[in-house]
């Protein structure tokens, strides 16, 4: 396969959000580690009456939860996929209603520039979409600039 040729361009790419994942895991393991130290720490109350209370460990507990949650959700969830018609983008917030299909004939050119894709609708540069590049993992990103470069040169 030559530098820049997609191979098979009938199938579709799907990038996740996953890089964001990452990091609500770590939130999570952190949040769990302090509820653990409360629970243990507060066995010693009746040395020590100005440590918290276990009951302090909960609240850890359920935000541990909810960012371990947050984080299966981005890794599991689209953020673009490279279809044979086009780019479909998924938004954070009620994906399904507010998702964008951007067919390949609508976009004229892209440049990539730090952690930005910019896909341009017309010739002047003027008008286009600015998507971060931040969320898919950083070893897929020059995969998502190749399949979308890649693609636009066929046109």
């Amino acid at each position: 396969m030559k530098k820049g040729k997609v191979a098979e361009p009938e199938k579709e790419l799907r990038f996740t959000r996953a890089g964001q994942a990452v990091q609500f895991c770590i939130a999570g393991a952190v949040l769990v580690g302090v509820g653990v130290t409360l629970v243990a720490t507060s066995f010693y109350r009746d040395v020590n009456p100005a440590v918290p209370s276990g009951w302090w460990s909960v609240p850890c507990f359920v935000a541990a939860a909810g960012a371990f949650r947050l984080a299966l959700r981005l890794a599991k969830h689209a953020y673009l996929i490279l279809t044979p018609m086009g780019v479909e983008v998924f938004p954070f917030f009620k994906a399904a209603e507010k998702m964008q299909v951007v067919m390949w004939s609508e976009i004229k050119g892209a440049d990539v520039t730090g952690k930005w894709l910019t896909l341009h609708f017309n010739e002047e540069k003027t008008a286009g979409m600015h998507l971060t590049l931040a969320p898919v993992r950083a070893s897929l990103r020059g995969l998502l600039v190749r399949g979308v470069l890649g693609r636009l040169e066929k046109l």
